[in-house]
């Protein structure tokens, strides 16, 4: 059953959450033969229920491999937003100028590959180059969803890309392997130059005591302090896959220890206008 449980900190006006996902109304978008799980209906009212409990205005829904390249459910949840929200598509390699621009006019701004085994691995590295070098000539951006592991593994691919990429769930580092494990010595890496970008969201994932997730903190906090400008958050709801599911006004409870004040304006109001284009 959801919580009802109102967080404790205040977001400030604007704040918009860059990770969620909708999955439904399976009678119209039902879930994508093939799918690596079958998720329980999470509709766009739900969403709209949740962020009223939390105080979030904006959102980015991000595209699951649920529906694999079928944005229709995302784009449906855009479109009765009135401007609230955008999204970050799959696509595969069908998608010609006819399909981006749909998806452009509907909202989107990105593209997700992922790498996680569960989610099925490693993707096609020649459509990421491709789609890579085709969405930066629309400013879109590349979201990546990684295990840690993958880090090292396509550090060179990734110090490749020239356009705006962000790393989904602060790279998915184990917390107990500590703030010097390399997958998170290379992100923090990476986040010097200024293409890169991070979310920190996914406390829940990386946590290994569980909630409230405060082993999770200082990752987080390192983030925002290398990347203040280039962070972003989100609450990964519904939280597909995890080990621990969360109550949102936790997370929303955890950003003070993220940050100051003028670093979480940022982090959940400024950054987020900025990549996504919102007014």
């Amino acid at each position: 059953m959801a919580s009802e449980r109102r967080p404790t900190f205040k977001l400030p006006p604007g704040t918009c959450d860059t990770h969620v996902h909708i999955w439904g109304p399976f009678d119209r978008f039902p879930v994508a033969k093939g799918a690596p799980y079958t998720p329980p209906e999470r509709n766009k009212h739900d969403l709209v229920a949740l962020h009223a409990r939390l105080g979030v205005e904006r959102a980015v829904i991000v595209q699951t491999t649920v529906y694999k390249s079928d944005n229709r459910a995302m784009l449906d949840a855009i479109a009765d937003s009135k401007g609230a929200y955008r999204g970050v598509a799959l696509i595969d390699g069908s998608f010609g100028d006819a399909e981006y621009q749909a998806l452009h006019d509907g909202g989107v701004r990105g593209v997700r590959f992922g790498f996680v085994k569960h989610l099925g691995g490693i993707p096609d590295l020649d459509l990421v180059r491709r789609t890579a070098d085709r969405i930066a000539e629309m400013g879109w951006h590349l979201v990546l969803h990684l295990d840690a592991a993958n880090i090292p593994e396509f550090e060179a691919l990734f110090r490749s890309f020239r356009l705006p990429a962000v790393v989904d769930h602060m790279g998915r580092p184990p917390a107990q392997d500590g703030l010097d494990q390399a997958p998170f010595r290379i992100l923090l890496d990476l986040l010097k130059t200024p293409n890169w970008w991070v979310k920190v969201s996914g406390s829940e994932r990386i946590s290994a005591a569980g909630p409230p997730f405060h082993d999770a903190i200082p990752f987080a906090r390192k983030l925002v302090e290398i990347a203040p400008d280039r962070t972003l958050w989100g609450t990964d709801w519904p939280h597909p896959n995890v080990r621990w599911e969360p109550d949102e006004a936790d997370l929303v409870d955890l950003l003070p220890a993220f940050g100051d004040a003028a670093a979480l304006q940022r982090v959940l109001v400024d950054n987020p206008a900025r990549l996504y284009g919102f007014p």
